[in-house]
């Protein structure tokens, strides 16, 4: 298993320096990279929150963090956030972090089919314990409509309509079953595109945003997350891919704005909820795009509660 490269990590943890943290909530804990080094330089956290949908993760994480023992392990999605700091007691968090889309450790694992570099069941499931349609499911069974509607959403394919055709066309004769079955079958219809990405690259993160409901979990997870941030309090939110950036951004602008409420006849100014730490996203460095071409499509946003 490749081990997992935590993306802008030195970036992460120092927009989190200087403040004093009791408690944390780590939306995305993956390897428990960043986990590690926000509990090494913040030795004042009292309780640590790592949450994560895939329960294998955990396992690595808590092997990981097994010196720290302020840290409560989570199997669930970041968009609960709300209900888990109930379940805990927390009424608000001083630092909250979410490290949006899938991880190289996941990629990385044949058997999960969230790569075609790598055969394997077309599987795509963040939470692989979850009763959820999984990528075989939905490429087998959604109609052509939705199909053409996701991969023109979420992948932003131009032969959205073509493929999603072709494939309920295919799979009355051959079931699709692997990733090999799929982005084979995609370089069949579309050729192949030398010297650029696979055309099926976009098609795996459409599937994948769709098994997973990643979009809207980010905006629940980055809304709800909000709410329960303490005062003087600080979210990072790294985003992958322009879809995510997007609505993350959208979010974040909106409640770093002033609004005015009208109640009957009279005007009520709402003050804004966050400032904008970062006013543009910051990108990975020169030093880490050469030593991680994965983290090329990298945005980190910061804000802060007023």
């Amino acid at each position: 298993m490749t081990q997992h490269k935590t993306v802008m990590l030195e970036e992460s943890v120092a927009h989190f320096e200087g403040k004093k943290i009791k408690s944390f909530f780590d939306g995305t804990l993956g390897a428990g990279g960043f986990a590690q080094k926000i509990l090494q330089e913040h030795p004042e956290i009292e309780i640590f929150v790592g949450c994560d949908r895939d329960k294998s993760a955990i396992e690595i994480a808590r092997d990981r963090l097994s010196e720290f023992k302020n840290v409560v392990f989570i199997h669930d999605n970041f968009a609960n956030i709300i209900s888990i700091a109930k379940k805990l007691n927390v009424k608000a968090f001083d630092g909250i972090f979410f490290d949006l889309g899938v991880s190289s450790m996941q990629i990385d694992q044949a058997e999960r089919g969230f790569s075609f570099m790598k055969e394997g069941p077309l599987d795509m499931r963040m939470d692989q314990n979850s009763r959820d349609p999984d990528a075989k499911e939905w490429v087998n069974t959604a109609s052509e409509k939705e199909l053409a509607r996701i991969f023109f959403e979420y992948g932003e394919e131009r032969g959205s309509r073509q493929l999603a055709r072709a494939i309920v066309q295919e799979r009355r004769v051959r079931p699709f079953k692997t990733t090999a079955d799929l982005a084979n079958f995609i370089e069949k219809l579309f050729g192949q595109n030398y010297g650029k990405k696979h055309r099926a690259t976009q098609v795996f993160q459409a599937l994948r945003i769709a098994v997973n409901e990643e979009l809207l979990s980010a905006s629940t997870g980055v809304k709800e997350g909000l709410k329960v941030l303490a005062p003087q309090g600080r979210m990072g939110v790294i985003s992958f891919h322009s879809l995510e950036d997007r609505l993350v951004k959208n979010i974040l602008r909106e409640a770093s704005k002033a609004l005015i409420k009208i109640v009957g006849i009279k005007e009520h100014v709402l003050e804004p909820l966050v400032k904008l730490i970062t006013k543009k996203p910051l990108r990975p460095t020169r030093k880490e795009l050469a030593e991680n071409k994965r983290c090329r499509s990298a945005s980190l946003r910061v804000v802060e509660r007023f």
